[in-house]
């Protein structure tokens, strides 16, 4: 049977707040129940509406279902533990399915909830009497510990085994599982999959599967793990228990590839709006890398930062430059020993260090859900890594920006990068008598990262609206607003156009074709400026017409406005390992001037944004002068019970108090983010600070 879709503008995110944030190991509550059989299908699964369609039950009332298709113990259930008083689109969906016992894909951007979806059910199904286990697999320690910290705070059962634990915690955390003590058990893929640890389970009995980072799974994905392809083994080992993957990225060639990787059957696929609302996209050539960075940070001081570079030297060098210049500054990278990489995680998390500068390495362990600034030094490899690692902005649902500087020297870097990897892993299955197939799979998968990488490049040469773009590369369709999105640098007006644009796209479009449209974008650039080489000279361009026609221009903004012809449909890029510029029918038009040609000009001033949330927080203005006091109540609470600040309360639940100023329990019960065991554990504390500052 065919899997069900919902999503588009309908899973558009909800401004305001659901953080993944996470806290301490105290006051697990024992949750024994009564055992019984697990429901034999949706319909015997209590507290669950439900709807027909061609692609069997779903566990839903309709395709727009809210939180009106659970039950009301469900909601109660969020409210108690999470603070919240509705789900964001697409999480009841989720929540039903997996209570249902149904396989699921589920697509929503980072800080869209993805975490509540497989969270939720094992505390109904407990409720339920079902005393089964729920397993996530999860590919992070760092990540596990900050979940599962977070998930006890809120009094929520939940444990991690993994390898970072000794012999006596592992033993520990076997023995609250067998008591029923624990709803939630995260492990590794490589833990679940160790000789063994699928018997152990299924002596507990395993309700359901949650995987997280599902994109892993496929080789068409931006982050394939071979370790996530081993997990196919689940449906054999566990044929009756369900299955949800759970990812922030994937295309729907990455979705249907899941789906055949896990074997989901009859899946509900959910996939939200991959729209960051409030996220404010920002692209810029890079000429100063440093000084246009030390711009950014200038916007950002005392915010939390990660600067991502491409190699480990950027990042050092980096790093030290911003340290000299007064920021709270480390560098991040896989060539650092573990206890280092601890280190500067723990003082990123905890908001003694405000600015990370790393290699890609860093991010998908933090879960911080703060971080305001996401700035890029070199443009990412794919769509798929820029949307995952801006995604690390904004979190809690505050502005937040995320700023691309790049330059053709990127591109040159990454496709130099795939060939020395790709001749080394076809020399190895040569080596190894590999058969024509995995020699044919390792083609199709440099040429997917070409793919990646060519679409990056259009991305930021494009003179159209970062969060449509974005939107749009994930096969989902925009919806147009009246002004533009008023969240990047195009819709701001911050894009000015270049001065006789037209005529510097014609000089450009002789030079691909008087080369013999035979060269890439720099060298093209170089024949345009009249650039003094020795590989000009050596193939006698230095005599053609078009030499020298754009003296003086900078070689970057060449290259850039070279994107944006093919943006245009003026050129086009061939395929391959060394891919060339060649003249399309319109950009012919063009060169005999018959078409207007509009190019960006590198940028020069901001926009103004609307008021920021911490400015205007709803209906009432937010009191700055409290929102730091209670900052810094937080960092002192948080250092007292050794967690991250933020698993106290997020930045947006501070705001709420410092714009709302509850003066009593009941309307602190109120504010999105105190749920109540938080009320209970810091609600006479934070109103101390709100009503006697």
């Amino acid at each position: 049977m065919g899997s069900r879709v919902s999503g588009g503008q309908t899973g558009a995110i909800e401004r305001g707040g659901f953080s993944e944030a996470a806290g301490s190991w105290r006051a697990r509550p024992r949750l024994r129940p009564m055992r019984m059989d697990p429901p034999a299908s949706a319909q015997d699964a209590p507290g669950i509406a439900l709807a027909g369609g061609a692609a069997g039950t779903i566990a839903v009332a309709g395709a727009a279902a809210g939180a009106g298709a659970l039950d009301p113990l469900v909601m109660e259930d969020v409210r108690r533990v999470w603070g919240f008083d509705c789900l964001r689109p697409l999480q009841a969906e989720a929540i039903a399915a997996g209570i249902a016992g149904r396989d699921s894909l589920v697509v929503l951007p980072t800080g869209g909830g993805k975490s509540l979806c497989y969270q939720v059910p094992p505390l109904a199904a407990a409720r339920m009497g079902d005393v089964r286990i729920d397993v996530c697999v999860s590919p992070l320690i760092a990540l596990m510990k900050d979940q599962v910290d977070g998930l006890r705070t809120n009094g929520y059962p939940a444990a991690a085994l993994h390898s970072g634990m000794g012999a006596d915690e592992r033993d520990a955390v076997r023995r609250a599982v067998r008591a029923g003590e624990v709803r939630l058990l995260f492990v590794s893929p490589e833990r679940l999959l160790a000789p063994g640890f699928d018997a152990w389970l299924g002596s507990i009995g395993v309700r359901a599967i949650a995987i997280d980072e599902a994109h892993c799974v496929s080789q068409w994905g931006h982050d394939f793990r071979p370790e996530y392809r081993q997990l196919a083994r689940l449906r054999a080992a566990f044929p009756r228990v369900s299955i949800h993957a759970c990812t922030a990225t994937a295309t729907p060639r990455v979705r249907q590839d899941i789906v055949a990787q896990l074997e989901l059957r009859d899946p509900l696929v959910l996939v939200g709006s991959f729209d960051r609302p409030n996220l404010v996209y920002r692209v810029e050539p890079r000429v100063d890398g440093r000084r246009q960075l030390l711009e950014v940070l200038s916007r950002h001081r005392g915010d939390a930062v990660i600067v991502y570079c491409l190699s480990r030297k950027d990042t050092e060098g980096l790093a030290e430059f911003l340290r000299k210049d007064g920021f709270q500054a480390a560098c991040y990278h896989a060539g650092l020993a573990p206890e280092e990489r601890h280190r500067v995680q723990e003082a990123f998390a905890e908001e003694r260090l405000d600015v990370v500068v790393a290699t890609v390495a860093f991010g998908m362990g933090i879960d911080r859900s703060n971080v305001r600034a996401v700035v890029h030094m070199t443009m990412p490899k794919s769509v798929e890594h820029y949307q995952q690692e801006t995604g690390r902005a904004g979190r809690d649902g505050l502005e937040s920006e995320c700023v691309l500087f790049h330059s053709y020297a990127d591109v040159v870097k990454w496709q130099s990068i795939s060939e020395s990897s790709g001749a080394e892993a076809r020399d190895r299955l040569e080596a190894s008598g590999a058969d024509g197939d995995a020699i044919a799979s390792l083609d199709d998968s440099l040429a997917q990262g070409r793919a990646h990488l060519d679409a990056m490049q259009r991305m930021a040469g494009s003179a159209v609206c970062r969060h449509r773009w974005i939107v749009e590369h994930f096969g989902q369709a925009w919806t147009p607003r009246e002004g533009g999105c008023g969240a990047c640098d195009v819709c701001l007006g911050e894009v000015r156009m270049l001065p006789d644009s037209t005529t510097v796209a014609r000089k450009l479009l002789s030079a691909v074709v008087r080369t013999g449209q035979r060269y890439g974008a720099a060298y093209v650039a170089d024949v345009a400026r009249g650039a003094e080489t020795e590989e000009v000279a050596r193939r006698g361009h230095a005599s053609l017409p078009t030499y020298g026609a754009l003296r003086g221009e900078d070689r970057n903004v060449l290259v850039n406005c070279m994107f944006q012809l093919v943006e245009h449909g003026l050129l086009e890029r061939t395929d391959g390992e060394h891919p060339v510029l060649v003249i399309t029918p319109e950009g012919l038009r063009s060169l005999r001037g018959e078409v207007e040609v509009p190019l960006r000009a590198p940028p020069r001033g901001r926009g103004r944004r609307h008021a920021t949330a911490r400015e205007v927080h709803g209906a009432h203005e937010v009191d700055t002068a409290l929102f730091e006091r209670l900052r810094a109540l937080r960092r002192e609470l948080a250092s007292q019970r050794g967690v991250p600040p933020y698993v106290i309360f997020s930045d947006a639940t501070l705001l709420e108090m410092a714009a709302r100023k509850p003066s009593t329990l009941e309307e602190l019960a109120s504010v999105k983010g105190v749920g109540e065991r938080k009320l209970a554990d810091l609600g006479e504390t934070f109103l101390a600070a709100i009503t006697t500052g």
